[in-house]
């Protein structure tokens, strides 16, 4: 029997931020995706999605990437293809990493932070990171795929003091 419940088929992911002040380094924030596979929905991502690459299918796509924050509006944007998604994959968790190559820079140091998860012109999730000042990384949410095959979005709001290789490896794990 299928279920009537349409679930979130399609969805996209928007980061703004400022500009660093002149005279100091850029700011550069990645929106980050890791997918997990049914067999183990909370150990290491079966494949991350961020800067320079997208996901093996084709459903995930990172379609704007920003090293500066000197965009019109959003920065960076990720589209999320679940209703394609392989059911080999029951969850996509959603983060955001500072690269710290100029030194540390933590969510309270970047002006303006907005991070919000749409579904068409629906918005689903919004953050700016006020509640995570300290943080490094923070999950804003994932999509779960519940037993009938539809996805539902949980917002999952953690903050992390790591950097963007530990970021990924730690996103998914199940809160201690």
């Amino acid at each position: 029997m299928s279920s009537f419940n349409k679930g979130i088929a399609k969805a996209v992911v928007t980061l703004k931020w400022d500009p660093s002040p002149l005279g100091t380094a850029a700011s550069d924030l990645d929106i980050v995706a890791a997918t997990y596979r049914a067999a183990d929905p909370y150990g290491s991502p079966a494949y991350l999605v961020h800067f320079g690459s997208r996901s093996p299918d084709g459903t995930i796509t990172l379609n704007r990437d920003s090293k500066t924050g000197q965009g019109f509006g959003t920065d960076e944007q990720m589209t999320l293809e679940l209703d394609r998604l392989s059911e080999e994959y029951v969850r996509v968790v959603l983060g955001v990493a500072i690269q710290q190559r100029d030194g540390r820079k933590e969510f309270g140091d970047i002006e303006s932070t907005l991070i919000r998860i749409l579904e068409g012109h629906t918005e689903l999730v919004s953050n700016d990171f006020t509640a995570l000042s300290a943080a490094t990384a923070a999950t804003i949410g994932e999509f779960v795929r519940d037993d009938d095959g539809t996805w539902e979005l949980r917002e999952s709001v953690r903050g992390f003091d790591a950097d963007p290789e530990e970021f990924a490896q730690l996103m998914g794990a199940r809160p201690a």
